[in-house]
């Protein structure tokens, strides 16, 4: 009947007939939630008794979409008991069913991303624990833009004109295609960056980096740009690909554990022993110390003054750098008290020439 021609005073409501379509409803939408209520209630128990905590993350996230699936496979029931029903739920589950579905996947690699994040938490191995947070981050975020993007067109598809326009572009695919490949290759590339980058990892969250001459932690890895945070909390925001191009240094790519040096400068007539028996003695005795490396070496002999480089180890980066400040500050500390002609002072003047003589060359 057309809309010209319907009169709303031929509609005449029948309380019979409304009543009996409410109970073809009720009934069975009841017993679908009382057995996804049954069904998660034994679920619950199953993953509670499990050691892992991704089967637990993966049922909480379904439960919500579960029961409207649930919900929805009743009313189906309903509709084919029903012809009076069956014609509504033509209508409404060309659109329902893309959405559930689509609601449901996303659900689910939600709670399995939850899941694995918790699994790589409880890991004793910093590395292992960093290596799996940035597949797992980078992998799930592109499964749900997948997700998204297909269910998006699965409902748009089922209006007609959208589905001609659909039709129209498929006949061009081919020039369609490159227009697209034309204007989105930025895009892509940064997808393709992503996903090389979750793959490959030449760094993963929480790896101390150094980009740019600028050193900190990695907190966010995205398709198109890494967050980096440095030590005076300025968050640096560098493009993935930049990482992929060019060079950086990742100081935790396999361990945290390094060596890192502290440079003395001292007056030329200086005793080297008595220095190195006073830093072994202290480093020694310093917690951050891992027992690894600890050595004190002349570098560099110039007539001015003589370069000590002293090198100690720690397991941790944050560890190191205390190290390094704590052996700097008391080397000085302890020349200035026990050897105060060690350091080097710049002498605003210099001894008379005698005459006829010439200065020693430098």
């Amino acid at each position: 009947m057309s809309l010209s021609r319907y009169d709303p005073r031929s509609w005449q409501f029948d309380p019979g007939a409304a009543l009996e379509i409410l109970i073809d409803l009720a009934v069975p939408t009841l017993l679908a939630l009382a057995l996804h209520w049954a069904a998660f209630l034994l679920l619950g128990r199953i993953v509670r008794a499990s050691q892992t905590q991704v089967d637990n993350s993966v049922v909480a996230a379904v439960r919500s979409p579960a029961r409207w699936a649930v919900i929805a496979a009743a009313l189906a029931v309903a509709s084919a008991a029903d012809p009076r029903i069956a014609a509504g739920w033509a209508v409404i589950a060309a659109y329902l069913l893309p959405a559930l579905v689509g609601w449901t996947a996303y659900a689910l690699i939600d709670g399995l991303i939850a899941g694995l994040e918790l699994e790589a938490e409880a890991s004793e191995d910093p590395v292992t624990m960093r290596a799996r947070r940035t597949r797992t981050s980078i992998l799930g975020r592109t499964a749900k833009v997948v997700v998204v993007v297909i269910t998006v067109a699965l409902i748009l598809f089922q209006l007609p004109g959208v589905r001609q326009i659909g039709v129209t572009l498929m006949a061009s695919a081919g020039l369609a295609a490159l227009a697209v490949g034309a204007a989105a290759q930025p895009a892509l590339k940064s997808l393709i960056a992503g996903l090389q980058m979750a793959l490959t990892q030449p760094l993963r969250l929480g790896d101390m980096v150094k980009v740019e001459g600028q050193s900190g932690r990695v907190e966010e890895i995205r398709w198109s740009f890494v967050t980096v945070r440095t030590w005076d909390e300025r968050l640096l925001v560098v493009p993935t690909v930049r990482f992929l191009d060019g060079i950086f240094e990742n100081w935790s790519r396999v361990s945290e554990r390094l060596t890192g040096p502290v440079f003395l400068y001292l007056d030329p007539a200086t005793e080297i022993a008595p220095i190195r028996a006073e830093f072994e003695r202290f480093v020694a005795s310093q917690p951050e110390f891992d027992g690894r490396s600890a050595s004190l070496d002349m570098t560099e002999a110039r007539p001015e003054s003589v370069e000590l480089r002293v090198s100690v180890s720690a397991a941790t980066i944050a560890d190191l750098w205390n190290l390094r400040v704590k052996v700097r500050e008391h080397m000085f500390d302890w020349l200035r008290r026990e050897m105060p002609d060690a350091l080097v002072r710049h002498r605003l003047g210099a001894a008379p020439v005698e005459q006829g003589v010439e200065p020693p060359p430098r």
